[in-house]
Parts: C-alpha cells; structure tokens; sequence
C-alpha cells in the first residue's frame, strides 16, 4: 500500500495538479483518512468495504455532507487554526469544518482564480456580501478578503449597505474601462440590480448563491435574467463551494460549473447512494459526490444534498436540493 506522505509533505500535492494526478492521489488520500480520521473509519466500517481494495475513485466511500453537523471531522489530531461554519438561524445546527493549515485554502482558492480568471491584480474586486459579513467563521468572506487584498486595486473592497456609493464606483470604473469582478451573495445582487441598473460592460458580476428567506426562491435562471437585463451583460457567472469543502468550482454564463483540477464531481444514484458513476459519453443526472483533494485534514470524499448533471467534458450543473435530503448513508452510523 502507499502512504501518504507525512504533514510536510502534503503541499507537494498543490504543484501542478492534472487530472491524471487526482486519479492517482485519490486512493491514497481515502486510505490515508481512513487511518487518521475516526468517523471516517466508522463510517467505512459500517459499510464493510475494506480500504485495500478501493482502487479508483467510484469505489471510494463518500461521507455524507450532514456529518459535518453532528460530528467534528478531522484528519488527524490538530489544533484547528481557523473553524468555517455555515449560516443558519438560531433553530439550526450549523456545519462546522475544522481547519489545520489555512494556508491549503488559500493556495486553493487563489490557485483556482488564477485558472479561470487570472490573477486577482488583473481586478477592481468588490464584494457585495452583506449578511456574511456580519457573522464569524464564513469562508466565503475569508476567500472574498484576500483576493481584494491580492487585488491591490484602490477601489477594492467590501461595500456594506453602501449602495449608492458602490452605484458611483461602479460607473466611474466603467468608464475608465477597468476590468471589475463584483462578487456578491443572491439577495444582495437583485436589491442592487433592483436600484441601480446601469451598463457594465466592463464587470463580471459573479454570484454565490444565498437567499435564505430574504426573498422569494427564484431559479438561478430568473436570477439571471434578470441581473443580466439590469447591468446590461450577455452572461453572469457563478461561484459553487460551501463550508465543507475548501475548493470552489465556477461557471462563466451556461449554468455549468467546471472544477479546478484538484476538485471533481461524480453521480451518485439517489436510491442507491453507494452507486457512484463518472462522466461518459452521455450526460448523467442524480446527486452530487465530491472530491476535494483540499480537504486532505477533514474529509475529501463528500456526499453533497444537491442534484445534479454530469456532462461528458466533466463539467457539471445542480438543479436544486434533493427531496428529503437526509443522505440514505447517515443511517449507516449512529449520530
């Protein structure tokens, strides 16, 4: 069996990823936090599959997403350097990843920006992320503050309930033609959209998701009809991560998010959760499983609650959450 190399070590895998690389690297992370991390192995365990036969990624066990909730999910015993918790009302029990070298986030995001939008110099990079800004341990504001200060551009910044004077940048901006990322959570972008349409044909306007009860549930469609109507623009682009995982995957205008070559997505079948297939000649609909070779200190094989298509080029679009989304695998292990 191959080890996994030790802590020091694990930055090597950063260098270069291709896809060939995560179908290598994934069975030895799997064995790997199979050893280190308890509740993974009692959930591997449950499922009786034995660790030294897993030889490609469909064969993987992947932990059910809600398990960041119940249980604390580390690889290895660290003292965490940062907790990201995902929002929620009082009622809620939020998920909480536990995180041991921030710098692997960081390296993650800034990495995967790079691919498929340059480097944050390049940007004027906004942030229009009211609701998590007010609120401790967001990962997406973490992401969003370093790649402003990256960024370097003195418009660069935060704009909390700022609107008109946000309105007044964003028009000066455009008429210096300067490239602009204005990336924003939902709720945040239509009441902006709502006030202050303009042209900004110098803007990529990037969602995150979010409405969570500040408005009626639209479909990312009409969300982006109508911020596409509002600034004048042929495309809006979206970010897809969430706390458990510490990759993103972006999609530029078509509704399908492709993956940086650290991070993959596979179909599980929803009635049978341990059926897990890969892209093929055809697309593929059923519920999201993700790898995040970023997530080597909490789990990298996760079970999400979303539906979705799997395209043959790997890239991959969700259509919402899956009814009754508590994951058939959870009764696997007792909570």
């Amino acid at each position: 069996m191959n080890k996994l190399p030790a802590y020091q070590d694990i930055r090597k895998l950063w260098n270069d990823f291709n896809i060939s690389d995560l179908e290598t690297i994934a069975p030895e992370v799997f064995r790997f936090q199979y050893r280190e991390n308890q509740v993974y192995q009692s959930f591997v365990d449950a499922l009786k599959i034995n660790p030294q036969t897993v030889s490609n990624i469909t064969e993987i066990p992947f932990l059910p997403v809600r398990f960041f909730k119940s249980h604390t999910v580390t690889t290895t015993d660290f003292t965490p350097e940062a907790v990201f918790e995902s929002s929620g009302t009082t009622q809620t029990i939020n998920s909480r990843h536990y995180i041991r070298d921030l710098s692997i986030y960081t390296r993650s995001f800034t990495k995967a920006f790079e691919l498929f939008y340059g480097h944050p110099s390049d940007w004027c990079i906004i942030g229009l992320l009211p609701s998590y800004l007010e609120r401790k341990h967001s990962s997406l504001v973490v992401m969003v503050d370093e790649l402003i200060r990256q960024s370097q551009h003195t418009d660069s910044g935060f704009y909390l309930y700022e609107q008109e004077r946000l309105a007044a940048t964003l028009q000066r901006l455009e008429q210096q033609r300067q490239k602009i990322l204005l990336i924003g959570v939902t709720f945040a972008l239509l009441d902006f959209a709502e006030k202050f349409p303009m042209p900004l044909r110098s803007a990529t306007i990037m969602e995150t998701g979010g409405m969570k009860g500040r408005r009626h549930e639209m479909t990312r469609e009409e969300v982006h009809e109508i911020l596409k109507n509002a600034f004048h623009l042929d495309n809006i682009h979206a970010e897809y991560g969430m706390t458990e995982l510490l990759s993103q995957a972006y999609s530029k205008g078509s509704g399908r998010f492709c993956c940086p070559p650290w991070m993959k997505v596979l179909i599980r079948d929803t009635e049978d959760p341990l059926n897990v297939s890969r892209e093929g000649v055809s697309p593929l609909t059923g519920a999201l499983n993700i790898i995040d070779l970023a997530n080597i200190y909490s789990c990298s094989f996760i079970a999400i609650e979303d539906a979705g298509k799997l395209y043959p080029d790997s890239s991959f679009e969700v259509l919402g959450r899956i009814d009754n989304s508590d994951i058939r695998g959870c009764s696997l292990l007792a909570m």
